[in-house]
């Protein structure tokens, strides 16, 4: 019996950015360098198969700096941590290697900056996602109030109306902090702000392939962990872009043929921490059931790559 057609769009860019990537990297050069076991305080990015792959190769994962000996290096990961961690770490003598994604770490910058120049930060993020809580550890307590829609904005209740800034968690829907930001300088006309958005170029860019392939599909996968937030963003964004059935899945089992069926056009996207292995085998998955055609939708080339840290690039 012949496989019925589907056309499989692949959204390009997908996977990877350059903060994964290198936030990998370190991982496997601080094994290679010192040895197994490296221990890595939280996921070093939010996805089951390359933590298991990392694990695998001599990575400890712990969520708290006190589960880690202090005789072994840890890493910190590419969310960023609160200052508190560092100093910690370094109190105890430790060897540590800081993963942060660098346009993490830029915006951890912003707000020290902000408030060295005496304003209360308001930051635009998840409560409790890691990245959140190492931004929001980069000041004292009570310096930034933490927002996660346009309607908490109405329950603020800044220092000084006239003394605000806000920054913005890297990996949120362009559209949605749109709205909060709107919503920020309705309340507050003075808010000051980063002179280019803080989402960061990878979220903007996968957002945008999603936007463009949504309306010619009648399903789109999302390849992605369901505690990576700009993996369950482009969820959202192609909900919102006209796709009647998005799905987040972590790997090719987790597909639900059943809502699939009669489907005949199909986009597939992976989120910035998921791996083109998993998306090579949700295609052959495809191929499995159909008789599948691929077409790629490019919207952007991405270039950018971040340097190791330099304890990494030296010698042993």
């Amino acid at each position: 019996m012949p496989k019925p057609a589907l056309t499989l769009y692949l959204a390009a860019p997908r996977g990877f950015c350059a903060g994964v990537d290198r936030a990998i990297k370190i991982v496997e050069m601080a094994i290679e360098k010192w040895g197994a076991p490296i221990y890595v305080r939280h996921e070093i990015v939010h996805n089951k198969y390359v933590v298991d792959s990392l694990r695998a190769k001599g990575a400890v994962f712990v969520e708290e700096l006190d589960e880690a000996p202090t005789d072994r290096p840890v890493i910190f990961s590419a969310h960023g941590v609160p200052k508190a961690v560092p100093a910690e770490a370094a109190r105890r003598k430790m060897i540590y290697v800081d993963a942060t994604c660098p346009l993490v770490s830029k915006v951890h910058v912003e707000a020290e900056r902000h408030h060295d120049n005496g304003l209360q930060m308001v930051m635009i993020g998840h409560a409790g996602h890691p990245e959140t809580i190492g931004t929001m550890g980069q000041l004292p307590e009570g310096e930034v109030l933490l927002v996660e829609t346009a309607e908490d904005v109405a329950n603020l209740t800044p220092r000084d109306p006239e003394r605000l800034a806000y920054i913005t968690q890297t990996t949120l829907s362009i559209d949605d902090t749109a709205d909060i930001i709107e919503a920020l300088r309705a309340r507050f006309p003075a808010i000051d702000g980063p002179h280019k958005e803080d989402i960061c170029y990878a979220t903007t860019n996968r957002q945008e392939a999603v936007k463009a392939i949504a309306p010619k599909v009648e399903a789109l996968l999302v390849i992605g962990a369901p505690n990576s937030s700009n993996s369950r963003r482009l969820v959202e964004v192609a909900g919102s872009a006209g796709c009647d059935f998005a799905q987040l899945v972590g790997r090719a089992s987790e597909i639900d043929w059943r809502a699939l069926d009669g489907v005949r056009t199909v986009a597939v996207t992976a989120g910035a921490s998921a791996p083109e292995v998993l998306v090579d085998e949700v295609v052959a998955a495809f191929r499995d059931r159909f008789d599948v055609t691929v077409d790629t939708i490019e919207t952007a080339q991405e270039h950018v790559e971040f340097k190791v840290p330099r304890i990494l690039r030296g010698p042993a």
